[in-house]
């Protein structure tokens, strides 16, 4: 049986040049390629036209190229676009695109499903499961940014990692990612436009710190109460709030930076004046943003939308704090399953 070829876009700089001194080519030539991969997006050895057909035909011998697959496109009626996107092995996975007023905003996924098994997000309902590569997750971004030009006249302006997965359990592909993205010798992407959403990996937070610190971290806390987001977030099991809080004042201390916190709406569950005071206890040692997300209604869900006085009177609570900047997050597209905690693919039973 003929080995399957690696994606040549899984390989770092440094050992792309090592591969090219082993083709008996200049140290250079690695650099022209990746540049090319990276910079201009070729997904065909052929079109990189400042390299000899010699190595271009080694290259094709040895490697190939796997973009991923657009399977299908959704507009809502509010512009958001949903991609339904699969890999070159056929996992789905989705992104969306949110237009606004002065900005585009990419929500992108770091894994094909999730496997947290947070109770009020479709996502981890997904039975096919696996980590996204950095080449992967660039595609995205490649593709959003096209589409943004193409339906809206705009760039992106923004990206969220907020889709499928969680990121830092796919740690060190999303730093490899986002690092090719702010490189200024590659895309130049500024930092402070990118935000990376965790459940709360602590391990994690202390990385992003260090290797990304003038980017943005986000954390899907959903309630401050010990025993309410075990219920509905498994992961506090392992990563609970006690463990959260003192990695965020590590990752406050290291950055400097204000911390954003989502926090989803669960009548009933999550919404009372004692659930926003307790979210403002342990908010008070950083200075943060919280984003207040109306409930998206999902498959079989056990949970309802909060009312708009207890979604007022919870916000205005919290606003009277001086470390917090207070949002009321209207979702978008969710007249096409593309808003917080609905992309579960559902165009596919996996």
């Amino acid at each position: 049986m003929q080995k399957k070829k690696k994606d040549i876009r899984g390989l770092s700089l440094e050992e792309l040049t090592e591969l090219i001194i082993t083709y008996k080519e200049k140290a250079f030539r690695a650099k022209q390629i990746y540049e090319w991969l990276w910079k201009k997006d070729i997904y065909n050895f052929d079109e990189m036209t400042n390299i000899s057909e010699k190595l271009r035909e080694q290259l094709k011998k040895d490697f190939q190229i796997l973009p991923l697959q657009i399977i299908e496109q959704q507009t809502s009626k509010d512009k958001t676009i949903k991609i339904l996107f699969h890999t070159s092995d056929g996992f789905p996975l989705e992104g969306v695109l949110i237009p606004s007023i002065n900005r585009v905003t990419a929500c992108i996924s770091s894994q094909t499903g999730c496997s947290l098994g947070c109770v009020f997000c479709a996502t981890s309902r997904l039975v096919k499961l696996r980590n996204l590569s950095a080449a992967e997750i660039i595609d995205q971004i490649v593709f959003l940014n096209n589409l943004a030009e193409e339906k809206y006249a705009q760039k992106l302006t923004n990206i969220v990692m907020m889709g499928m997965g969680e990121p830092f359990l796919n740690y060190d592909e999303v730093s490899k990612a986002m690092h090719i993205l702010t490189s200024p010798k590659i895309r130049g992407w500024a930092p402070s436009r990118i935000t990376i959403s965790t459940a709360g990996i602590v391990e994690g937070i202390a990385r992003f710190a260090e290797d990304h610190p003038t980017m943005n971290l986000a954390i899907s806390l959903h309630t401050a109460n010990e025993e309410k987001r075990t219920e509905i977030m498994p992961v506090n099991k392992k990563h609970n709030l006690q463990r959260l809080h003192r990695s965020l004042e590590h990752y406050h201390k290291i950055t400097s930076n204000r911390i954003t916190i989502e926090y989803l709406m669960l009548t009933g569950f999550n919404d009372s004046i004692e659930d926003a005071e307790e979210l403002a206890s342990f908010c008070k040692a950083f200075p943060v943003k919280i984003n207040i997300i109306k409930y998206n209604n999902i498959e079989d869900g056990r949970f309802g939308k909060t009312d708009e006085i207890k979604l007022q009177a919870f916000a205005e609570r919290l606003e009277k704090r001086k470390n917090m900047i207070v949002n009321i997050r209207r979702s978008r597209g969710s007249d096409i399953a593309a808003a917080c905690g609905q992309l579960a693919n559902k165009k596919n039973d996996l």
